[in-house]
Formats: structure tokens, sequence, C-alpha cells
């Protein structure tokens, strides 16, 4: 039988496995562009609750024993402008961080006053994509992988800035600053213009 694990648990393997996207993306810069080579196939960037970080082919087990990161991140980097493909590999980044906390919570069946704490601590670090972008823009200071961020979002009606939601839940604002709700009033869509259903 499985040891009980803790919400505490899974938030420190979610900041080790950030700690190392955030390393691949920022420090380790030239080994991490050295190892996305197009001509190696389709590869993955992994993080590690161990604060590591590695370019490698997706677990050959099926289903695997955790989600998979994004696949053919080194097929895109030749294709884009090379700050679009440091956000988007920062995205994805972010995306597979919270599916693996998912997979935790559920596999550790954390309840659900324990699932909405791990969200709690989760939104207080700044997104990897936040902080690659803050260091690839001209002029911006290198900061260190912490755990507060200097990126300023639109607050909830708690005063807090909702880093990870998902599309469409009550609250969420699209592109148009308009939030989303379940009566329509301004459907959530990437470029939504100021409107109002009759």
């Amino acid at each position: 039988m499985e040891v009980a694990r803790t919400v505490e648990d899974v938030f420190s393997d979610f900041k080790g496995r950030r700690a190392g996207l955030i390393k691949a993306l920022t420090d380790d810069v030239e080994e991490f562009m050295k190892q996305c080579d197009s001509a190696k196939g389709n590869l993955c960037l992994y993080g590690f609750p161990t604060e590591n970080w590695e370019v490698n082919s997706p677990a050959v087990k099926v289903p695997p024993e955790l989600p998979e990161p994004t696949l053919g991140i080194n097929f895109a980097r030749d294709g884009m402008p090379e700050k679009d493909w440091w956000s988007l590999v920062a995205l994805h980044s972010d995306a597979w961080l919270f599916a693996v906390a998912v997979y935790l919570a559920g596999k550790f069946e954390l309840d659900k006053n324990q699932r909405k704490s791990l969200l709690i601590m989760i939104n207080e670090l700044p997104t990897i994509f936040e902080v690659v972008n803050e260091q690839k823009t001209p002029g911006k200071k290198k900061s260190s992988v912490s755990n507060h961020s200097s990126t300023k979002s639109k607050p909830n009606s708690k005063g807090k800035s909702p880093r990870y939601r998902l599309p469409g839940s009550v609250g969420d604002v699209g592109s148009s600053g308009h939030e989303y709700d379940r009566n329509m009033k301004c459907p959530f869509y990437i470029g939504c213009k100021s409107m109002s259903l009759k």
C-alpha cells in the first residue's frame, strides 16, 4: 500500500519541476538549444522534482506513469521567431506542470479543500511564461527563480491573480478583458471584441 501524500508533497514536486524547467529556459539556454536538435525526432522538455531538466523522447510505456509534456518542441524552433518559440515552450511547460500536479493530487486522493489549497499555493508563484518573458525582454533585469511575481495581471474579486484556471470557467478573462460567464453576456474566445449578445 502506498504511503499517503500531502498537499505539501505535491507542491514540493511542482516547485522542483518548475525550478528545473526555468533553469533550462533561462540559465542553461545554450545547452537546451543544443539538445533541441530537429534531427533527433520528437523531443519533450522534462522537469524533475530534483530541480533538474532534460530534453528527451517521450516514454515508451503506455499509458505513461505521469502526463507527458508537449511533443516535438524541437521542430517548432526552426519555424518561428525565437521569442515566440521561447514563449510557446514556456506556456507548454506551465500546462505540463499543472497536469502533473492535478494527476498527483488525484493519485494521492487529495480532497476538495486540499486541491484548493494546492491551487492557491501554485498561484502564488509566477508562471514559467512570466519568468521567461521577463528575462527575454530587452532592458529587464534577470530575476532568480523566486516565489514572488513582479508581473501584474488583472486581479479577481479577492485581489489575487488567477494564473492557472481552466478556460471557460466563470471569471476567466478573455483577450477582450471581459469576464466569461455562463449566461453568455461575453463569450470567451481569443480576440473577441467588446460585444453584447441580444
